[in-house]
């Protein structure tokens, strides 16, 4: 009875020890990459309905930092507030496990890194385009509410416009540039979440305001503002795509895939060769 009870105890303890020592890297990578194996293997019409709502939640965060924008009071700490407002549509998106294409820069890219063959390559760019594809579409056509009918309060359109022409109006080596952090930002939220448990809400909270306080470009976030410009006759489709849209992206990419995924793939492909 005795040494039931101490083995008992021991149990415990070792079961207390490894819940403080969280999960390890190659078990955060293992958690991502059957994740992305899951969303490459998901029919391509739930990709889309899922990539136009992200396109359309996303939205909130142009909506929320134009409502700081538009109330607060005109200090020079008002800027890093009204910031707050941008992670809203992150946190609906991803807490409502919506189809986001910065998260796929990471997500999808795990699996084709433990198994380099042209169909997973493929499966990738396929869930890759569906997925912009989709945001795109439901960028525009929350963009095209918020242009063409009064769903917003006279007060905050202002707000939304102007916020929509610095987005846009930082020039293509600028959006590029900027699309770096914000995309490292977003895969490092993605590898970040397996170990948060009940502080996913602050995470992402805390990482997307710092896009924002940042000034850096997200290409989803990016083109419902984009949307807004194009609506208005105020961006040209050159310029758009050109411009903002190819830069932006380009930089995303790279700073989600070819720095961060690297970056973490690095870390475990020897732990992953030895097994």
């Amino acid at each position: 009875m005795r040494h039931d009870l101490e083995q008992d105890e021991e149990k415990q303890e070792e079961a207390s020890v490894q819940e403080a020592i969280g999960l390890a890297p190659k078990l955060i990578y293992e958690v991502i990459r059957r994740e992305g194996e899951e969303e490459m293997a998901r029919p391509k019409r739930s990709l889309i309905w899922s990539g136009i709502a992200a396109g359309v939640m996303i939205s909130l965060s142009v909506l929320g930092e134009a409502i700081f924008r538009t109330y607060l009071p005109d200090v020079p700490h008002s800027y890093l507030i009204e910031n707050l407002g941008y992670s809203l549509g992150f946190l609906a998106v991803i807490l409502g496990r919506m189809q986001l294409f910065t998260e796929n820069t990471i997500t999808t890219v795990l699996p084709v890194m433990v198994q380099r063959t042209w169909s997973s390559f493929g499966c990738m760019l396929r869930l890759w385009g569906i997925v912009l594809a989709a945001n795109v579409v439901g960028a525009f056509a929350v963009a095209a509410l918020f242009v063409f009918t009064p769903a917003l309060p006279p007060d905050i359109m202002p707000a939304v416009i102007d916020l929509s022409h610095h987005a846009t109006g930082m020039g293509a080596q600028a959006s590029f540039w900027r699309g770096i952090p914000a995309g490292v930002i977003v895969a490092l939220i993605v590898w970040m979440m397996p170990q948060a448990e009940s502080s996913k809400f602050l995470l992402i909270m805390a990482f997307t305001w710092l896009i924002a306080a940042g000034d850096f470009t997200h290409i989803v976030a990016g083109s419902v503002e984009m949307a807004v410009l194009v609506w208005m006759g105020d961006l040209g489709a050159a310029q758009a795509v050109g411009g903002f849209f190819l830069p932006v992206l380009a930089g995303n990419i790279i700073g989600g895939t070819a720095i961060f995924t690297l970056m973490a793939w690095g870390q475990v492909r020897d732990e992953l060769s030895a097994d």
